[in-house]
Order: C-alpha cells, then structure tokens, then sequence
C-alpha cells in the first residue's frame, strides 16, 4: 500500500535506501514503489523524467551533505589537524550509517554510468580539492597535498568495498583512522 508522502525531501532519502541496495539498474519502478512505498504518480509528481530524475536527487542530497559536512569544513579550516581529525569522524559515521556504501558508486556502476559521470567526478573532485587545501594549511606542497588527498579519498572509497565485503564496520574504520593518522603525520 502505497504511503502518504508530504515532501520531496522525504522520497529522496527513501529512493538513497533503494539505491543503496540495488545501484541504479536494479532499482526498477515496481522495486522502488514496493521498497519505499511511494505510489506511482508521487514519484511521477516529484520526478517527471522518472528514475534518471531520482537517482540525480539522490545524488545531489548526497553531495549537499558532503558540501556542508565535509568540504566546506576542509576549505575553511585554519588548523589541518582538526580538519581532517572532523572529516575522518565525519565520513566514517556518514557510511556505516549508510550501510557501507558510496551511492556514487553504487549508481555509476551500470550502464547509465554516463549519465551520472558529471555529478560523479564533481563528488570526487570536490573532496580531493578540499582535502589538498587543508593539506596546504597544514604545510604540504601543492603537489604533495595533492597526492595525499587523492591517496586518501582512493582509500576511503577502496575501504567501503572491502568493509562491504567482510559484512563489517571494523575495516571500515580501522582503514579510516590509518588514513587520518597518515595525513596527520604529514602536516604541522
């Protein structure tokens, strides 16, 4: 029985759990009604141009998020330490309470990879520009930062996949604190 839905808002973050557990291609329209309880024509009301116009909402509460939690934090920090000691806080409690599991990854794995592809290196290219600036605060080179903030954003993401895998949040964590004392180790 398809729910009452009162906000948009409310259908993007039911249509992050479907997404979340199936990726994009296997969010089909009946899955996702059936996951989320949403009637047809409420998702139709909400996103006239059907899944492709989900899985984007989805994908910008998520960098919305990110903007707020971790990037602009990273961008203004004057003390590199507390800005990557937040960001770490920040982005383990993020994924273990979204199951282990980047929706970035999760929708671009397909084949609607395309048309997702600007949202995605936007996601990853905003984290790593955020990171190297706090880096730079902390005293790194601009390449130096550079490499270590793409080091450890590949390590975040590479840490979801095996803490998925293992069924645990353990690795996650673990993989996180070693990345944060790594880049802690190298600035000031």
């Amino acid at each position: 029985m398809a729910r009452t839905v009162l906000d948009r808002s409310d259908v993007v973050l039911a249509l992050a759990g479907v997404f979340r557990k199936r990726g994009f291609e296997g969010g089909s329209l009946s899955v996702i009604q059936q996951e989320t309880g949403v009637g047809r024509g409420s998702l139709y009301h909400f996103f006239p141009n059907g899944k492709t116009d989900m899985a984007a909402a989805v994908l910008e509460q998520v960098s919305d998020w990110f903007e707020e939690r971790i990037y602009s934090p990273l961008r203004t920090a004057e003390n590199a330490t507390e800005a990557i000691e937040a960001m770490s806080q920040e982005v383990g409690e993020y994924f273990i309470s979204r199951e282990r599991v980047c929706l970035f990854a999760a929708i671009t794995m397909g084949e609607e990879q395309e048309a997702f592809a600007g949202p995605t290196r936007k996601y990853f290219t905003d984290w790593v520009d955020a990171l190297a600036g706090a880096l730079r605060t902390g005293g790194l080179s601009s390449e130096e930062a550079a490499d270590r903030a793409v080091d450890a954003v590949a390590t975040i993401q590479g840490a979801l996949i095996l803490a998925r895998a293992y069924g645990d949040d353990a690795t996650l964590l673990g993989i996180v604190d070693r990345t944060k004392q790594r880049l802690l180790a190298s600035v000031r």
